[in-house]
């Protein structure tokens, strides 16, 4: 038996019970979509040459997202027009397959709750077996929806019944198809050219294979899955719900076994990819999505949305914020109510303040930026302080240009500057509150850009004089 392995990923339904324009598959759990779990979890297989996406409901779609994610993996799609059904599904890979002697894994995009464990344990019991073709299996006390394995009462398989073409006998077999295949291609792909559409549907089920081989004599084996939720298929918001639940209580019990608290994990969300080292705290309400690494005795909550992407170093302090593609350093604090996003690289003992908002800078040690302020497109020295209120002006909405701003070490901008890129503020220099900055500021200098104040006397009394006049003016 051949080592090699191909991998096929049938993603061309339309997922009618979704209810959306999106794709069934490029709805996503915890920041990441259904099929690109699928993948990932197959890309960490230590021995698959490529894998093949069939598409066809919105295959374009599908295939642009497959195309901008997996740029340096061997991902290759297929469009099924029309949809026919699983068998015909797989069949449209023929043509790439027709000289590949080895395994063919065959996978569902709707799936993504498999693990690489598991799907390993699966290829290797196959190969270990000798068998031509096995099917993963489970067993449920309520069947419903699935196909039945049926077998002799040696226990041999025999076929797989879709429901609606059971009888009442067959639906009472609880040991249902999990629909993952692994086949040894050269001996099972004539079982396509055999296939028929004479069944309930209408369609060219791939489940016909193990009828197949059983009657041509090959080996067909069955792989029983140890953990059911791990074939868990998304056909409804409500199973996304369901999946996301899942795969978020897995991913706590994880952390909370590696010494992370979680003060209310019923009413957090984590993804599995994300790490969070020992002695740190996540509050209720926390969200994090996609790839982060957190490191030890970080406080991360309440109420923190993390979209991805985001490292932190040890003590590092986030409340009420949401963050994605940042990097935060040791001992530093952001937020309440605080935004990171696009680029945000944040050095040591920084301190970002309530309802700040940073994109695309770096920030260095022993910087504040204080409350209600816009930081853009910028780069903030060491020990720089920033006013409450400030705002870098770094985009022209004419020539629609992002320019960069410079605050080097040590300068302080008071509250309510306005600094309009490009700009530079040297060293050690001052912009006094509620300055416009449109120049750039000398070191160790003092910028002060406002009108010089004016004191109009006995104000009020002449203004509540005119008013009063008014108002009797009105009554006659």
């Amino acid at each position: 038996m051949n080592n090699s392995v191909k991998v096929v990923i049938l993603a061309a339904g339309k997922g009618t019970r979704m209810k959306s324009s999106l794709p069934k598959v490029l709805h996503k759990i915890l920041g990441k979509t259904l099929v690109e779990r699928v993948l990932n979890a197959v890309f960490k297989l230590d021995y698959t040459e490529e894998s093949i996406v069939i598409t066809g409901h919105q295959a374009e779609e599908v295939e642009n997202f497959l195309e901008n994610t997996y740029k340096n993996q061997p991902v290759t799609c297929i469009l099924q027009e029309p949809q026919r059904g699983t068998g015909d599904a797989v069949f449209k890979a023929h043509a790439m397959l027709k000289d590949f002697n080895g395994t063919v894994l065959i996978l569902c995009g709707d799936t993504p709750l498999l693990t690489t464990k598991t799907l390993s344990e699966f290829v290797e019991a196959h190969k270990q077996s000798e068998a031509s073709v096995t099917v993963m299996s489970a067993v449920f006390d309520n069947p419903e929806n699935y196909g039945r394995i049926i077998r002799d009462f040696s226990g041999n398989v025999l076929k797989i019944v879709e429901e609606k073409d059971a009888c009442p006998e067959e639906k009472a077999v609880k040991e249902i198809n999990a629909g993952v295949y692994c086949l040894e291609w050269q001996k099972i792909a004539p079982a396509f050219y055999e296939m028929t559409d004479n069944n309930a549907q209408g369609e060219y089920y791939l489940t016909d294979i193990i009828d197949w081989s059983v009657k041509k004599g090959f080996k067909t084996s069955v792989f029983t899955v140890k953990n059911n939720y791990e074939i868990f298929g998304i056909n409804s918001r409500k199973h996304l719900a369901e999946a996301t639940k899942i795969l978020s209580s897995l991913a706590i019990e994880k952390l909370m076994g590696e010494g992370v608290t979680f003060v209310s994990p019923e009413n957090t969300l984590i993804s599995p990819e994300t790490e969070i080292g020992q002695d740190s705290v996540v509050y209720p309400g926390c969200v994090f999505e996609g790839s982060n690494v957190f490191g030890k005795n970080c406080i991360l909550g309440p109420n923190t949305f993390i979209e991805g992407n985001v490292k932190t170093d040890d003590n590092v302090k986030i409340i009420q914020s949401k963050l994605c593609d940042c990097s935060i350093g040791f001992n530093s604090s952001v937020g309440p109510f605080a935004q990171l996003r696009n680029n945000v690289n944040i050095a040591s003992n920084v301190r970002i303040g309530n309802f700040v908002e940073i994109k695309n800078s770096t920030i260095n040690e022993l910087t504040n930026v204080s409350h209600l302020s816009y930081v853009g497109d910028s780069f903030l020295g060491k020990n720089v302080n920033i006013g409450a209120g400030t705002i870098t002006a770094n985009y022209d909405p004419l020539t629609k240009i992002k320019s960069r701003t410079i605050i080097e070490d040590g300068a302080k901008i008071g509250s309510n500057c306005v600094l309009i890129a490009p700009v530079t503020i040297k060293e050690n220099s001052s912009a006094g509150a509620g300055s416009v900055i449109t120049k750039d500021v000398p070191a160790g200098s003092l910028a002060l850009a406002r009108e010089k104040q004016k004191i109009i006397e006995n104000w009020t009394a002449k203004r509540m004089k005119t008013i009063s006049q008014k108002e009797a003016e009105e009554i006659k």
